[in-house]
């Protein structure tokens, strides 16, 4: 009966390091992803009140955690039973975030030329905060959904060759660590104006100067967050795109290999390479699916 206790204990040990060892392979594989989550989750929150942006980052995050909880038993059956379904669906996906993205881009152009008249989100929050909060929230699950696919895939990918409990257990914990890791980040970003206004009032010069800073840096720090989260629309879904359409995947490898060729600076260039034609092809295609939603959107309201 010992002998037999110690066996177990000894598979537990093994499994544990074969997770922690997967874990750690799949954290660095979706740590570029990371960094797009973060900017775009962090830019979902501008425009909301100072006091309700810790209830919408609590309110993605709890449906962030649910969409990986819809997300991991999903990917588990589709790589079991209909593995070939994996990149379509990756590549719908990818052309959602670039069409949010042409979306976004095009709407900043009419309201710089002034051809759009919506009113502020200032102004909506007024009206209606709670409805407002909601389309916040709901609009950043849709986009949350798509980069926690392509996490889960990342991760599906590092333990293929492993045991269904080891797939479990090394998906669930990355799931829950990038949550955790992305939304604790937001709350802390959304909060640095608040933090420097507390700073500002204390008695002390060197707080007061922090503080000042800080206050100073919040807002630019959003609109930094607010642009670099609609080029990683375009970054991701321009990846996702690019990876599932073998063609796309050799012409960036093989374009990343001949920039590296070049004397004196090829180095360098290289390694963003395959970032500028993933931004290129995830703005085309954005265009593309933006013309075929407008035309479709036509045609149906004249039938």
């Amino acid at each position: 009966m010992a002998g037999s206790l110690l066996l177990l204990l000894d598979d537990i040990a093994s499994t544990l390091d074969d997770v922690a060892v997967m874990s750690k392979v799949a954290a660095k594989k979706t740590a570029g992803v990371l960094g797009d989550d973060l900017a775009l989750n962090a830019q979902q929150v501008t425009g909301v009140k100072a006091d309700r942006e810790l209830s919408v980052v609590w309110g993605v995050a709890k449906g962030s955690f649910l969409n990986k909880c819809i997300l991991v038993p999903l990917a588990l059956l589709i790589s079991v039973f209909a593995p070939w379904l994996i990149n379509p669906l990756l590549v719908v996906g990818g052309l959602f975030l670039c069409y949010e993205g042409i979306e976004k881009v095009i709407h900043a152009f009419q309201k710089k030329k002034g051809h759009a008249h919506d009113e502020t989100e200032a102004e909506l929050s007024e009206k209606n905060a709670e409805a407002y909060e909601k389309n916040k929230i709901k609009g950043a699950i849709k986009t949350d959904f798509i980069l926690s696919a392509e996490i889960i895939v990342i991760t599906l990918g590092t333990v293929a060759e492993a045991t269904l409990l080891d797939k479990v257990i090394v998906m669930s914990l990355i799931s829950i660590a990038m949550t955790i890791g992305v939304y604790g980040f937001v709350a802390l970003i959304v909060k640095i104006d608040d933090f420097g206004l507390y700073l500002k009032n204390k008695t002390q010069a060197w707080q007061k100067t922090v503080g000042g800073l800080l206050l100073s840096f919040a807002p630019k720090l959003m609109k930094l967050l607010s642009i670099v989260g609609t080029i990683a629309m375009f970054l991701v879904g321009g990846g996702i795109i690019s990876h599932a359409i073998p063609a796309a995947h050799h012409f960036t490898e093989d374009s990343a290999d001949y920039v590296g060729s070049i004397p004196n600076v090829g180095t360098i260039l290289s390694s963003t390479t395959p970032m500028f034609i993933n931004l290129a092809l995830g703005l085309v295609a954005g265009l593309i699916v933006f013309i075929v939603v407008g035309t479709a959107k036509k045609v149906f309201n004249k039938s």
